[in-house]
């Protein structure tokens, strides 16, 4: 057989300091958008309409950030997770200037972090990922650490090395476009509530439900170039632990952020991603409920009409997520949960 295929980076492969150049810029489109919106229901009016953007002070209305995050994610796959046992969790994550329909998105990685488990066939590994538009402006800048498989069982293990992340990313690094919010119209935006009508330890149930259907999470995953096999190779899934293909995690975090509209439809803009957790796998027909509770809120340096809110955001299937806790006494994921995500947005004040 001729050798020019890639099969994908095995755990072995992967050494600290290692720089991934990822192939297939994207240029993100007015379809993209579209199609992004068909998935998942999102309906945030800064990303809504042209007009409400401009009204704020952008040039028009920027795609999704997480959609952005999703273009990001997607160019690292083939490099990174091809080989993947699962996608663990996210730290650091810092979103830049925001990406408009026909801007190119590129993603570079650096390996920050290794260590092999114990039963020496998988290993977890770390990479921090930039990805930038056309002009070399920073998109989103992130930590994600993943299970992979081993190729080479004999292969020597390396030393363990985990990279210091910090719990959250602080005020002063958080980056917001220059706006002018004294237009922002909250009837149009579907809420009253503004950063001041917010609590520290307020918890918002955000109601409704959303079923993943095999075709929906098949399309997304496509529609970002992800290429991990454990989402779209059933014949493979038939020799693993659950005979059947995961749902991609960032399509969890994309419903349970569409879904929290209803109870902050003023969080505009996410901010940053301060941690993440996959906390049980998802399939096509599980239902997608979702829960937010408030962890900070502070002030944006020199953004006197925005202020940030931390959230953490909790998804769970097929179960509403507002009639139980998600960790029980033991400290551990309750089985529904599938989505532990701590991140922060932007409301106006």
């Amino acid at each position: 057989m001729s050798g020019k295929n890639f099969g994908g980076n095995y755990f072995e492969d992967f050494r600290v300091g290692q720089v991934l150049n990822h192939a297939t810029p994207r240029t993100v489109t007015v379809g993209d958008a579209s199609l992004y919106t068909a998935l998942y229901g999102t309906r945030f009016a800064v990303n809504s309409s042209d007009e409400f953007a401009r009204s704020i002070g952008l040039e028009r209305s920027p795609v999704d950030d997480l959609l952005a995050f999703h273009m990001v994610f997607g160019k690292t796959v083939p490099d990174v997770s091809l080989n993947a046992v699962a996608n663990l969790g996210y730290a650091n994550g810092l979103f830049g200037v925001p990406v408009y329909p026909g801007d190119t998105v590129t993603t570079t990685s650096t390996v920050t972090g290794l260590k092999q488990n114990s039963n020496g066939r998988t290993g977890v590994v770390y990479v921090n990922s930039v990805g930038r538009n056309q002009r070399g402006e920073v998109v989103l800048d992130y930590t994600r650490w993943v299970m992979v498989n081993k190729g080479d069982m004999d292969a020597p293990e390396p030393d363990a090395v985990l990279p210091e992340l910090p719990t959250a990313v602080p005020a002063e690094s958080l980056v917001l476009p220059d706006l002018t919010l004294g237009a922002y119209d909250r009837a149009l935006a579907g809420s009253e509530f503004g950063w001041d009508d917010y609590e520290i330890g307020e918890q918002i149930d955000h109601v409704d439900g959303m079923t993943i259907e095999e075709a929906e999470h098949q399309l997304a995953t496509r529609l970002y170039q992800n290429t991990a096999k454990v989402h779209f190779d059933q014949f493979a899934a038939n020799a693993g632990r659950f005979k059947r293909r995961l749902i991609y995690g960032g399509h969890i975090i994309s419903l349970a952020r569409a879904l929290s509209f209803n109870g902050l439809a003023n969080a505009f803009k996410v901010l940053a991603i301060n941690a993440g957790s996959h906390a049980n796998p998802t399939f096509a027909g599980d239902t997608i409920y979702a829960y937010s509770e408030v962890l900070d809120k502070f002030e944006i340096p020199d953004s006197s009409d925005v202020g940030a809110l931390r959230l953490r955001l909790v998804a769970t299937k097929d179960r509403p997520a507002g009639d139980f806790p998600y960790k029980g006494d033991d400290n551990k994921y309750d089985p529904s949960v599938v989505l532990d995500f701590d991140y922060t947005v932007a409301l106006p004040r």
